[in-house]
């Protein structure tokens, strides 16, 4: 039987990061994924580091905190490790709301016309927020490559099929044979429950598009409301989403919901009117019962971090610290307890 000391199921940024984490502790990691490294919904995702966006509930606020905190040196760390750029392409949203939080300042028109030229403001009043942005797909071509400078054992195409408790420890069934380890994360994302089928997890499929303006437009920031967001990735293309669809995993991109994705934009940015689509996606974003995170042990040696649901991006870099914290007995930097997976029992035992 292989060995190693931990393993991890899922190559996303939660389960590479982790292992990252987890390599400068002093551990030898195996991460095993049912297909690329960072193929799913982490190369999906637009790239935000929305940890401002009033949306979010209010039980990830320390966990983003931390997260946003940890990314500089993440991002350098891993274009260290990998010789690759992840440049930031955006430092300020503007965020639409319908009704403002306690003590916020909305722009004014002026200011509006200012950051978001030709924004249209009915129906929405708007702030701004000094908020980051990415392109999801630089970190996603940099970071398996990091993983693997860093002495990370990267098994791609290698599905694992069982996990369970033996007297040694953990052990897995992969398609590359029988492996054990001290400890084993479940960081596969939608499909976590494929190895847990009690976690309340599920996929919540989401379309994206970048579309492409014939002419020079004036957008630099982020614009965003409730219902859909435009993200600048230069050179006059736009990162545009999402749809929320509980469609499990069906991979088919429908003509009709990128069509209505462009419509909902350019009613908020009418420069987009002229646009055309130049790529269509679709993610899979994990969806747990109550919308946050579960990060928790669920047995001897064996832990969970899935459920991230829209925020993947955001809360990588403190997901990884704090399970790297819990894995190897150290006090998490946060209070874990709202993303317990006994919540859900609790709950139902309450009902």
């Amino acid at each position: 039987m292989n060995r190693t000391e931990v393993a991890i199921a899922g190559a996303g940024l939660i389960g590479l990061a982790t292992a990252l984490e987890l390599t400068t502790a002093g551990c030898k990691v195996t991460v095993f994924d049912q297909g690329e490294a960072m193929g799913e919904a982490s190369r999906a995702a637009a790239g935000m580091l929305a940890g401002a966006d009033p949306e979010n509930p209010p039980e990830l606020r320390e966990l983003a905190r931390l997260s946003l905190q940890l990314y500089p040196a993440f991002l350098a760390r891993v274009e260290a490790l990998s010789g690759a750029m992840i440049p930031i392409r955006t430092t300020r949203t503007v965020q639409g709301v319908h009704h403002l939080p306690p003590g916020a300042q909305p722009l004014t028109e002026a200011e509006l016309r200012n950051l978001a030229p030709g924004a249209d403001s009915r129906g929405w009043q708007f702030l701004l927020l000094e908020e980051q942005s990415f392109d999801a797909w630089d970190l996603a071509e940099a970071l398996p490559g990091a993983a693997r400078a860093a002495g990370i054992d990267l098994r791609e195409h290698t599905p694992v099929h069982r996990v369970y408790a033996g007297p040694f420890g953990v052990h897995l069934e992969t398609s590359a044979g029988s492996f054990s380890a001290a400890a084993f994360l479940n960081a596969a994302g939608a499909w976590a429950p494929v190895l847990d089928p009690a976690l309340p997890v599920a996929p919540r499929k989401g379309h994206l598009l970048t579309a492409e303006c014939p002419v020079a437009t004036p957008l630099s920031c982020v614009l965003r409301t409730p219902e859909v967001y435009i993200v600048p990735r230069g050179a006059n293309r736009y990162t545009i989403g999402p749809t929320l669809e509980d469609a499990g995993f069906d991979r088919t991109v429908h003509p009709e919901r990128i069509q209505e994705l462009l419509h909902r934009a350019a009613q908020l940015w009418p420069p987009l009117r002229q646009a055309t689509v130049a790529e269509t996606w679709i993610g899979f974003r994990p969806g747990s019962e109550d919308g946050l995170p579960i990060l928790d042990t669920t047995g001897p040696g064996q832990w969970v971090a899935t459920g991230h649901f829209k925020n993947g991006i955001l809360l990588g870099p403190g997901t990884a610290r704090v399970l790297c914290q819990a894995m190897t007995g150290a006090t998490p930097k946060i209070d874990l307890a709202p993303f317990r997976a006994t919540r859900f029992t609790a709950s139902a035992v309450a009902s």
